[in-house]
């Protein structure tokens, strides 16, 4: 009996060391890059395979099998939706924890204001670098000219709202009313008022900050698990993209596309690397090797703010970035520095004034 029991628990710690071992084979980033590559070949194939018709049935004796529905529209399109649901489920508790926690650990008011101050205009001036980048060099090839697409002349576009209510729109009404509705601004700006007050508050806001300290560390603990995952979320993903994506249509648009791209490359690497360097002295390589796993949860989910917690937990263990300032600026920046989208919509709009002949 004795002998058995020792048995068991050798087996046990063997499996225990060769699945720690598998993991430090294969980190996260190398998990999802197989992710990736197997979806992108999965729906390549699929595609091949279903041909003109769009699908490919299987006889099953007394029914028939449809892959599209079972696979595409079946396990490929609800892993994937339930991947994305579940990294959204935590941006807005993420965001008004983790700044709440940040701010009310920043006891001195005018350091909050200064941090605040000087993130802010990091991210105007690089949307602005980001924007010009786009513009230029969108005229400079002209990824519009000689296009005939069809289009609806009869659009109408909505009016932008003023300065002013824009800055009205900010601040929330029903805080929870907000959070309910995914408003990230009105989030930030009720954590970080509310994070002020905690600081303010003496005793009381101490101990409350400890009872949000650790809804941080539970969060962060959701995120690691979420993390698990994220390499079957993202071949769910490729694989349903890449069997419904239309070649034909992206060939029309291949020169707005390898533009777009470029663009970001450049902005990405060069002018970021370039800011690094001068405020930080930081290596570029080092900080873009250490951010990989972020990088690639962008790319498969198409979302900085479903990359928040992966961003969050990149830039507190890999870059040893303080948690305070962490939590102050990565969900501010999630929310106001959209530079990527920024030179999306830059390129855009040069290509449908060239497609429309507007000069």
């Amino acid at each position: 009996s004795t002998q058995s029991t020792w048995g068991i628990q050798k087996n046990k710690n063997k499996y225990k060391m060769t699945k720690q071992a598998s993991n430090k084979k294969f980190g996260l980033t190398a998990r999802i890059l197989i992710g990736m590559f197997a979806g992108i070949l999965t729906g390549v194939i699929l595609q091949e395979l279903f041909g003109s018709t769009g699908d490919l049935l299987i006889p099953m004796g007394i029914t028939t099998l449809s892959v599209n529905d079972f696979f595409v529209n079946g396990l490929f399109h609800v892993g994937g939706s339930i991947f994305i649901a579940s990294l959204k489920m935590i941006v807005v508790p993420l965001v008004f924890v983790s700044l709440v926690v940040g701010t009310c650990s920043l006891n001195d008011t005018s350091k909050l204001a200064r941090l605040g101050g000087k993130s802010i205009g990091l991210y105007l001036m690089t949307t602005a670098i980001a924007i010009t980048l786009a513009i230029l060099f969108a005229l400079l090839i002209g990824p519009g000219q000689g296009l005939n697409l069809p289009t609806d002349q009869s659009y109408i576009a909505k009016e932008a709202p003023g300065f002013a209510q824009v800055l009205i729109n900010m601040f929330p009404t029903n805080p929870i009313s907000s959070m309910a509705q995914g408003n990230m601004l009105q989030v930030i700006v009720f954590a970080l008022l509310f994070g002020v007050s905690m600081a303010l508050a003496g005793k009381a806001g101490e101990r409350l900050a400890s009872l949000f300290n650790d809804l941080n560390a539970v969060i962060m603990r959701l995120v690691v698990i979420l993390m698990n995952v994220a390499p079957y979320g993202v071949f769910f993903l490729l694989a349903k993209l890449f069997t419904t994506l239309e070649y034909e249509t992206i060939g029309s648009l291949v020169k707005y596309f390898f533009l777009v791209i470029f663009v970001l490359l450049l902005h990405g690497f060069v002018v970021y690397g370039i800011l690094l360097k001068s405020f930080t002295g930081l290596s570029p390589v080092m900080f873009f090797r250490k951010m990989r796993d972020a990088a690639l949860f962008a790319f498969s989910t198409s979302s900085s703010g479903a990359t928040l917690p992966v961003t969050m937990e990149t830039a507190t263990k890999k870059l040893g970035v303080k948690n305070s300032i962490a939590s102050f600026t990565l969900p501010m920046g999630a929310t106001l520095n959209m530079d990527g989208t920024a030179i999306m919509q830059g390129v855009a709009t040069v290509f449908i004034a060239h497609v429309l002949c507007v000069d």
